[in-house]
């Protein structure tokens, strides 16, 4: 008997090493591509004055399903079937874009482990909610179609999408159309549960979303925060706003946390709606042509292509599946509580 399971467990082990060398081969050939594909120095965005390259991105630990698309990078949470957040930097250039949307929702390739699908919402009573809005995105066409990943809904009231949601993002571009440019993270609060859930996937109904945004462009620096319910709500939005150290405290996230720790401390830990323009940005194609005719400099950014942001995700998806595997393999082995105490970092 003992003989018997000692042979099936050699078996299952030759399997999953097998499956493993494999997801290793093609780890090799995606890294590769990412080197040849990669912006050679002269595209790749350069540091001027203060910024900070990357500044927008929340802390992430290295076993995080994290991948980015043009115009913007989240980090996919498998347990709630959506991002945990969506951070990116909008410019002013880049809100008078001529790209308009066309409403292509579909799964996201990127996410290897599965995203959350059309059929997930369907007849669910939730709309599709962006977490960055297509509209922020008018800039590129790829970008514009890349917002309507799964990867980037979220299970919203129709009357908080269509609402107040809606109006937050508008004023989200305001800003940084008064200012200039500013860094934006957002997504759905996913520590409060539990939660209801819609569809095959089980995607989360989160009861909360939440923006941060950094104003970082001199002369005045500074941030501010929003938590809202997924619910209609008449209230204006300033009733919502908070400090971005209450954002982190709510979702277990670090913020801006390249900054220099004395200003991040400043700049997160208190907030002054008075020195944000509340009002909504609209644009329309006369005042995006006019804008576009102005001989505006080029962008600071280059965007990467297309193929090297799938291989980026592609690598960094297959290292996440990677490690799954090598845990289920040891596990064969070692019983699978004695291996969480060993090594907890695995878990």
């Amino acid at each position: 008997m003992a003989k018997r399971k000692a042979g099936t467990r050699v078996n299952k082990a030759k399997k999953r090493g097998k499956k493993l060398l494999i997801l290793l081969a093609i780890l090799l050939v995606l890294w590769i591509l990412t080197l040849v594909l990669a912006p050679s120095e002269a595209e790749l965005p350069q540091a001027t004055g203060s910024a900070i390259p990357g500044l927008e991105l929340p802390y992430f630990e290295k076993t995080e399903l994290v991948v980015s698309h043009p115009g913007y990078t989240l980090s996919y949470d498998e347990e709630h079937e959506q991002a945990r957040w969506v951070a990116y930097h909008l410019t002013r250039e880049e809100l008078y874009g001529s790209f308009e949307r066309k409403d292509d929702f579909r799964s996201d390739p990127s996410i290897i482990t599965g995203s959350a699908t059309l059929d997930d919402y369907r007849s669910s009573g939730y709309d599709r909610g962006h977490l960055i809005p297509a509209a922020d995105l008018s800039f590129s066409e790829e970008a514009m179609s890349g917002s309507f990943y799964m990867s980037n809904m979220s299970p919203q009231e129709g009357q908080f999408n269509r609402g107040i949601w809606s109006k937050l993002e508008a004023t989200v571009r305001n800003f940084a159309d008064t200012e200039g440019a500013v860094y934006v993270v957002t997504g759905p609060v996913l520590t409060d549960g539990p939660y209801k859930t819609i569809g095959k996937n089980k995607v989360s109904v989160p009861n909360q979303y939440y923006k941060v945004i950094l104003d970082y462009e001199e002369p005045e620096l500074k941030a501010i925060g929003f938590v809202l319910p997924n619910e209609g709500s008449s209230k204006s939005l300033e009733k919502f706003a908070t400090t971005v150290d209450e954002v982190e405290e709510l979702t277990g996230l670090d913020f801006f946390h390249r900054l220099d720790d004395d200003e991040e401390a400043l700049l997160e830990g208190s907030y002054d709606p008075s020195l944000w323009d509340f009002s909504t940005f609209s644009a329309s194609a006369k005042d995006r042509e006019a804008f576009q005719a102005g001989n505006l400099p080029a962008k600071q950014t280059e965007k990467p292509s297309g193929f090297y942001s799938l291989a980026k995700n592609t690598l960094s998806t297959i290292l996440f599946v990677v490690k799954k595997e090598s845990v289920k393999l040891i596990e064969i082995f070692v019983p699978r509580a004695a291996l969480k105490e060993a090594v907890p970092f695995l878990y």
